[in-house]
């Protein structure tokens, strides 16, 4: 489905659906755009103004809460995404603040694989409790699709892209599995390199 004059932040950031995205709002453009979706009860589409230019892959967001309005009309408030979209034309001069022609994407119909499912949600428990020392509830765990992990760990933007960009679950959970195993990889480098620094570069065995 295509929808016209959709408000678009363009940002250096990359949202994926059910992350939380807390943004300062300063511009009176976006101030006004944010006005109006709080007026409306509309959503806006962040999307990721990279070095290479604007990608075409965006993720509209909700606003979940108005944080704090200041006095000089600043805003902060705290923003959740919802679903991709693909970027078709940028508006310029139909609205006071960035907008365009988006076309709302659908998954393809297909069977989760319950191998791949598991093999991401085991790494992601994995990272957890190796990060934080908790383990996340298994019912939790079990109900995360690859956007809910990939929310929750900073993947960089690229790999963040990447996700968004992908139409298959299935192929959204293993490319977080390698993320996930990736992360895990250099977190257990920081850990003994860490260690090693506390014994002045002596490897101890006992």
């Amino acid at each position: 489905m295509v929808q016209g004059d959709f408000p678009l932040f363009p940002l250096g950031i990359v949202a994926l659906p059910s992350e939380a995205v807390p943004l300062h709002i300063f511009e009176p453009r976006y101030r006004t755009m944010i006005a109006e979706c709080l007026e409306n009860g509309q959503e806006f589409g962040i999307v990721w103004a990279s070095d290479d230019g604007l990608r075409q892959i965006g993720c509209a967001c909700e606003i979940a809460e108005v944080l704090e309005r200041h006095d000089d009309g600043r805003m902060d408030i705290l923003t959740r995404g919802t679903r991709p979209f693909r970027l078709v034309e940028a508006h310029d001069d139909d609205l006071p603040y960035p907008s365009g022609t988006v076309e709302w994407l659908d998954d393809k119909a297909e069977q989760l694989d319950d191998a791949t499912v598991e093999a991401a949600h085991e790494a992601y428990a994995t990272l957890v409790q190796q990060a934080t020392d908790a383990e996340p509830e298994r019912e939790r765990l079990d109900a995360m699709s690859a956007y809910d992990m990939a929310a929750t760990v900073d993947f960089g933007l690229e790999a963040k892209q990447g996700l968004l960009s992908l139409r298959s679950e299935n192929a959204r959970l293993r490319l977080v599995t390698r993320l996930l195993r990736a992360a895990l990889k250099r977190l257990d480098f920081i850990e003994r390199a860490q260690a090693r620094a506390r014994s002045n570069g002596k490897v101890h065995f006992g």
